[in-house]
């Protein structure tokens, strides 16, 4: 018997309103916080996509009206945000573990991350505390980040004369993010593989990461499952995105299995790599070690996990140096008094107090998203002396607490005195308190955390030392308009005129 696609589409939309609505008896049983009404079967999902803004910036204007928690209906998906430190710091560190899993996959996240067989993406419970565990301290320890100091160097060097190359055929213009970018991946590549690979290749699969991100953006099926029929040419080219993924990666897992089995067959190979703790990786619950497929999710994981968030950043920052010279003057006097005249390296960066000042303003002012990883609970909760169901998204909104004028003095200025001279304090981990939470807080907070504080502070210190920077056109006011890609980018992607120093 054969179906119109008219005829399908009808009855689909009919039982889905004949869920929603008993979910609607169900949901005003519960008392979910307030929030903007919506429609049935799709609730707020039509007003938020008709709207023509940013998501960020639709529950920005929400905020004023709603309060620091409110509710969004968004298809099938019910999202509450949190904007305010003391509502973060109840979910996630009193009732830290209650609010410690996630939300179900999609279903072509589900197949790009094997069915959440990752660190963010895992359900809390035992495959989560395997992959934490083994990314923490295996790879992720401070003696482990150590040994790959020479790799950080060789990095910052080959970015300086990236810089100098393209400021020669540009009259002294250079992209910010680009570079950046492509020294933070280079470093990442060597962590993750620990064989040496030449930069056409780091291209390629720097190229393929950015696609696997594009694949995995939010579409409407997402909210809507009931019209995943309609989007089967979507979900082919995912599914051909994922197999492309897995043929560039498996060749580098297997050269670097190869690389420790036969010592010295591999003369490029590191001492030590994230892979070499993969390959026979004893996950709870299960027999078998990681196969390939799930292998090259964890090593994109990694990959995607340090890139865009660290590159941002360095952009903000030269950014704002730009914006206020003064920032600019006092931290390249930091570096000549502290490493004098030989190359600023990671012993010297710990010794630098204004250094330590911007990098902590800069995450406050500019942290890598707007909402931390989505949190669930693994059984139904109270929050504010809100019912958070299971399955909810549970959305923290970063600004709403790093710009709170109650927790920070001027929060829209942008002063890393502020951290200063016993002035104001913030514990970025939430361990003391949470009053800035770039990185997420609690049982889930980014196990990258001192990777990437490590990562943005020597490649700050190295590119104010080795260059002076400037607005480019000349005396031109830098715009610091927004945008999301994969993180919060400038909304025109900074160009700077560099001067290299004497």
């Amino acid at each position: 018997m054969e179906f119109s696609s008219s005829t399908i589409v009808f009855t689909s939309l009919s039982l889905l309103s004949f869920i929603f609505i008993f979910r609607r008896f169900k949901s005003n049983r519960l008392n979910l916080p307030p929030g903007p009404p919506g429609y049935p079967i799709v609730g707020n999902l039509f007003q938020v996509a008709g709207s023509g803004k940013p998501f960020f910036q639709y529950v920005r204007e929400l905020l004023p009206i709603y309060g620091p928690i409110l509710t969004l209906k968004m298809g099938t998906r019910t999202m509450i945000i949190l904007s305010q430190a003391d509502l973060v710091h109840e979910a996630l560190i009193e009732k830290g573990q209650v609010f410690a899993t996630r939300p179900a996959e999609n279903p072509t996240r589900g197949v790009f991350s094997c069915n959440k067989f990752t660190v963010n993406a895992a359900v809390y419970g035992p495959v989560w505390r395997s992959l934490r565990r083994n990314m923490v301290q295996n790879a992720l320890s401070a003696s482990k980040l150590r040994t790959f100091k020479d790799v950080r160097m060789t990095a910052m060097d080959k970015l300086v004369e990236r810089l100098k190359m393209e400021a020669e055929m540009n009259n002294g213009v250079v992209l910010v993010l680009k570079n950046a970018r492509f020294a933070v991946f280079c470093i990442l590549l060597a962590m993750c593989f620990g064989v040496e690979m030449g930069e056409e290749t780091i291209e390629k699969i720097d190229e393929m990461m950015k696609r696997v991100l594009i694949t995995l953006d939010p579409r409407l099926d997402d909210y809507l499952p009931i019209l995943r029929p309609f989007f089967a040419k979507q979900r082919r080219k995912a599914m051909e995105v994922r197999e492309q993924q897995i043929a560039m990666l498996v060749p580098w897992i297997e050269r670097r299995r190869k690389a420790i089995r036969n010592l010295g067959s591999d003369p490029t190979a590191a001492e030590f790599s994230y892979l070499d703790t993969l390959f026979d990786l004893t996950v709870e619950g299960r027999k078998d070690p990681p196969t390939n497929a799930e292998i090259v999710t964890l090593c994109s994981e990694f990959l995607n996990g340090g890139t865009d968030t660290t590159a941002t950043a360095i952009e903000w920052a030269i950014a704002r140096f730009i914006e206020n010279p003064n920032i600019q003057s006092r931290l390249y006097d930091e570096i000549k008094s502290v490493a004098g005249e030989k190359k600023v390296d990671e012993k010297d960066v710990e010794k630098m107090p204004y250094l330590n000042a911007v990098v902590k303003e800069l995450l406050r002012r500019h942290p890598p998203t707007y909402f931390s990883l989505t949190h669930s609970v693994i059984e139904p909760a109270k929050l504010a002396g809100y019912d958070i169901p299971t399955g909810t998204n549970v959305e923290i909104y970063l600004p709403g607490i790093g710009e709170d004028p109650k927790l920070w003095n001027n929060p829209n200025m942008f002063d890393p005195d502020r951290f200063l001279s016993g002035g104001e304090s913030a514990d970025m981990t939430g361990v003391t308190g949470v009053k800035m939470i770039p990185f997420g807080v609690g049982r889930r907070i980014c196990p990258g955390l001192s990777m990437a504080t490590v990562h943005v502070s020597l490649m700050i210190a190295r590119m104010v030392q080795e260059f002076e920077w400037r607005s480019s056109p000349e005396n031109t006011k830098v715009d610091f308009g927004e945008k999301l890609e994969f993180t919060v980018v400038m909304k025109t992607s900074l160009r700077a005129t560099i001067k290299t120093r004497v």
